[in-house]
């Protein structure tokens, strides 16, 4: 198994300074850089561990608290498992932060992600990698879309709300996407329904975009999140298999 260095940082955006996770092979080399996009319950051990299990394959892991304007990490006081029980109390004080980071908000935060991993001397150069989970896979459509030449692959597992009949919807962005995408959707999704999927797989089609979507049948949302209830382990490890594929063929 590849040891693996991992440390805080700060990030200065053009709205103050977010904290982040940086997991990079402990062995002084610069890694191919992958940006990791967190889901609701925000930058906690759960998603350090997913960081570092990309780490020891290889790669530069940056996971940004997308929530800094409200605080440092943890922004919101999470059990160490959290069961459905604990979801509506949580999302009363989560649901108005997620509101406030609205796309041009976050695609202005995206560059500033990207510039430090340009400048991070443990991130090879070039252009990156997405993953995003939850409302993390949004912000990987987005980014490809408002980034592309930064952009080499974009990954999304569970995401909800990719291709909603709204003016904002992250599908919009297709036809700037020149990234390979990947989409693992969670069967069992009322944030995803059926005709998102339609609408998002017909403008990745549309665009060109290099792209594969997979619907897991049986997973719930939140299936790759181990300290959650939804997690399912099948369709976790499915998760992986994809993204670690997807990684290969882009670096």
């Amino acid at each position: 198994m590849t040891a693996v260095q991992g440390t805080a940082v700060d990030i200065s955006t053009e709205d103050g300074v977010a904290d982040a996770y940086l997991v990079h092979p402990a062995d002084g080399q610069p890694h191919p850089a992958v940006l990791l996009y967190m889901d609701a319950f925000g930058l906690r051990p759960q998603l350090r561990s997913m960081a570092d299990r990309l780490a020891e394959a290889g790669y530069t892991v940056l996971v940004p608290n997308l929530f800094y304007r409200h605080g440092r990490a943890p922004v919101f006081e999470l059990p160490d498992f959290i069961d459905p029980g604990a979801r509506p109390q949580l999302f009363e004080q989560i649901g108005p932060v997620m509101g406030e980071l609205t796309p041009e908000v976050a695609m202005r935060d995206a560059g500033a992600y990207l510039r430090a991993l340009a400048d991070s001397p443990v991130a090879a150069d070039g252009p990156v990698a997405l993953t995003g989970y939850c409302m993390g896979a949004r912000l990987a459509l987005f980014t490809a879309g408002t980034y592309p030449e930064r952009v080499a692959a974009a990954a999304g597992f569970h995401g909800g709300h990719l291709a909603p009949d709204a003016p904002d919807s992250p599908h919009l962005v297709a036809g700037n996407v020149t990234a390979e995408l990947y989409f693992g959707h969670a069967d069992q999704d009322p944030s995803l329904p059926v005709e998102q999927r339609e609408r998002l797989e017909e403008a990745l089609t549309a665009a060109g975009v290099r792209h594969t979507c997979e619907v897991y049948t049986g997973a719930p949302h939140g299936y790759t999140q181990a300290d959650t209830a939804m997690y399912d382990a099948a369709g976790d490890e499915r998760h992986w298999t994809a993204l670690l594929d997807l990684l290969k063929r882009t670096f």
